[in-house]
């Protein structure tokens, strides 16, 4: 695959909603595009611990292990199921000091699925010093889409969240909680 065509598959990945960006969005309403730039640096890292790994050895044992590959949907569905029940009990008024920081983004993006898109589909085989500048075209378009979702929920969702703070919280729950059911979905077979 071309730089040009990674470039335009990732960014058309990193675009669609999910569980990470509902978290940049979320932390962008509550706290603002500024204060949340630092959750970019979970994002990036996340990212990076997933592909990395699929890129230079993880991915040809994954193909040839699908109950290795269900297990870690089922990790992630799990994973995604909490953040969902953290934001649905989440007192509306602790929005700026809720657990969204760069661990909890860090933690949601190695369980987002579009790693593994990007590990096993996208970045092409061979170890790290030949995929170099498709993970850098790929850290500065996490840059790009981040700032998008933070920007989105500042002004979008802040917006919405002055007028019901509950809301906000309670919408994205119920997003998670679709997300973390097509992951068990696909790892038992259901889809």
């Amino acid at each position: 695959m071309s730089l040009l065509a990674f470039a335009a598959a990732v960014l058309l990945l990193l675009l669609t909603p999910g569980p990470t960006n509902t978290l940049l969005a979320l932390s962008g309403a509550a706290k603002g595009v500024r204060r949340s730039l630092p959750l970019m640096g979970g994002e990036i890292a996340g990212y990076m611990t997933t592909v990395i790994p699929l890129v230079t050895f993880a991915g040809p044992w994954l193909e040839s292990q699908p109950l290795a590959a269900n297990i870690v949907r089922l990790c992630a569905a799990a994973w995604v199921l909490t953040l969902a029940v953290k934001l649905w009990v989440m007192p509306a008024q602790s929005a700026d000091d809720s657990y969204i920081d760069a661990r909890a983004v860090y933690w949601t993006t190695v369980m987002n699925p579009k790693g593994l898109i990007i590990g096993l589909l996208l970045v092409p085989p061979g170890g790290f010093p030949a995929t170099f500048a498709y993970l850098g075209v790929f850290a500065a378009l996490i840059l790009v889409v981040a700032s998008l979702w933070l920007c989105f929920g500042s002004a979008i969702l802040g917006l919405i969240s002055r007028r019901h703070p509950a809301l906000v919280g309670r919408v994205a729950a119920g997003f998670l909680v679709f997300f973390a059911v097509a992951l068990t979905s696909q790892a038992v077979g259901w889809v």
